[in-house]
């Protein structure tokens, strides 16, 4: 019979392959030996990036091996063995706070490690025998490293919220579509994800939750060293028309500073007409081949302060001032829904730029007013593709794009700072204007995926970015987009 592994084995493997790394990465001959900084500032940016895997990867061991000590200290630490539990016996009131201590951490960071420990620890029954994990997806992938105790904790505190009111098989399969997508993606698209998967799992679960948020919503001003300090957290119905105005106007001026000739083909600011191919600040070229002259001064605000700007161009505008930098016209904000969402009041919607679903009623609201675009796409009345009669993307197909990518398609970046591009370029490939040929990326995706030569592959429904083979020899396809976080649980829906 095979014994299971040791559980310091991960960790004792981590520390040989980190050793061995950390050679492979020093130069051959003339090495400094020294402290990390010194040793550190001496690898080749390959060997680097091989040590930082394999540091990343050692801490996700270490803490699904503290996962599972911290589980071990809560049972010896539980109520049945009251004073003498050993949680008290060192001190402490509880459990969470003795794994805190020990850590030299939170309270709240102590709790979610016990949380996922007693979610993904094995269970015991009457007989003493051991039974599946609650959640026996993230309890392996915890134990194969592939996940991090923070996605664990999204992933199972969700899951244990809307278990007692979803359907068991479709719990199960949205589990290993989310521990897959931890797996591969950081922890604010793996949340995205999860927030997806909740409002697909617990619809008549989006209203109530609503509901808490709305309530909590707050502004406080004060005055603080000479600076009025604005604190706002506000439910998504409340923040969409303010975050969309804010960013049109901020979108207007990056737009603005993406406007200069390129040698490459970048097309840094299409759907503006004239611009397409263009990126940066020092002008425009002319009908006659010349080149106009930029703003005499730079803009070099940053973005909280162009965004600070916006929203006082927003409240003097509101004061009776006849003109903005950006006409408020533009401002819109697009609620992304179903036609039976629309029409039956039933399902959930997102809206562009904001992660937090939001129930059906608050949707068909929203439709109703004459500043907000429902995206119900594709009618036959709506032409999305427009092959080589057209060179600018309408808005029509960016909405489109927008509801395949999500925002940029490549690192999640929020939609209101994204453009449509074409993959194949207009003039030098001759690349149609369709959805197949369109992807929206930010500037700094958009200008890396030319200087390293990625690949990239569209469907009407999905996008692949395929890697240079300095950055995977082997070229595997990366999902990008939406699809990155909902098809497969969207899929598993269908089949179930």
């Amino acid at each position: 019979m095979e014994h299971p592994p040791h559980p310091l084995h991960p960790l004792e493997r981590d520390l040989d392959a980190l050793r061995a790394a950390w050679v492979d990465a020093m130069p051959a001959f003339g090495a400094l030996t020294g402290g990390a900084q010194v040793e550190l500032e001496q690898m080749s940016d390959a060997g680097l990036v091989g040590v930082a895997d394999l540091v990343a990867r050692a801490r996700r061991d270490a803490d699904a091996l503290l996962v599972r000590v911290g589980t071990e200290i809560a049972r010896r630490s539980g109520p049945d063995f009251g004073d003498t539990g050993l949680a008290k016996k060192q001190g402490f009131h509880n459990a969470a706070r003795f794994l805190a201590a020990t850590m030299g951490g939170s309270r709240s960071e102590a709790s979610r490690l016990l949380a996922v420990g007693a979610a993904t620890a094995e269970r015991h029954s009457f007989t003493g025998e051991y039974g599946p994990a609650p959640h026996p997806h993230v309890a392996a992938a915890l134990v194969a490293g592939t996940i991090s105790a923070e996605a664990a904790a999204a992933v199972t505190s969700m899951l244990d919220r809307v278990g007692a009111r979803a359907d068991s098989s479709l719990v199960d399969v949205t589990e290993k579509a989310l521990v897959d997508l931890a797996a591969v993606a950081p922890l604010d698209l793996v949340m995205r994800g999860v927030r997806e998967a909740e409002a697909r799992l617990d619809s008549d679960g989006v209203e109530p939750r609503e509901d808490v948020l709305r309530g909590e919503r707050s502004l406080t001003m004060f005055e603080s060293g000479g600076m009025l300090h604005l604190r706002a957290r506000l439910d998504p119905e409340t923040a969409a028309p303010i975050k969309a105005a804010i960013e049109a106007l901020v979108s207007d001026v990056l737009r603005q500073r993406d406007r200069v000739p390129h040698a490459d083909g970048l097309t840094g600011t299409e759907g503006v007409a004239g611009t397409e191919g263009v990126a940066g600040t020092e002008g425009l070229a002319g009908t006659d081949g010349s080149v106009c002259a930029g703003p005499v001064i730079s803009d070099d605000r940053a973005i909280p302060q162009l965004q600070a700007d916006a929203l006082a161009a927003l409240a003097r505008h509101s004061l009776g001032c006849a003109q903005t930098s950006t006409p408020l016209a533009k401002t819109t904000v697009i609620v992304r829904m179903n036609l039976e969402t629309l029409i039956e009041g039933v399902g959930h919607a997102t809206i562009d730029g904001l992660d937090q679903p939001i129930s059906a009623s608050t949707a068909r609201r929203l439709a109703a007013d004459a500043e907000v675009i429902p995206a119900v796409l594709g009618s036959q009345r709506v032409p999305l593709d427009l092959g080589r009669s057209a060179r600018f993307f309408t808005k029509a197909q960016r909405l489109a794009l927008g509801e395949r990518d999500g925002g940029c398609a490549s690192c999640g970046q929020n939609i209101g700072y994204v453009e449509a591009h074409h993959i194949r370029w207009w003039e030098r490939d001759a690349g149609p204007t369709d959805l197949e040929n369109g992807v929206m990326l930010c500037s700094f995706c958009h200008h890396r995926m030319h200087r390293e030569n990625w690949d990239i592959r569209a469907t009407r429904d999905s996008v692949w970015f395929i890697p240079p083979p300095h950055v995977d020899p082997a070229r595997i396809p990366r999902l990008g987009g939406r699809a990155r976080f909902d098809l497969s649980i969207a899929r598993a829906r269908v089949s179930a």
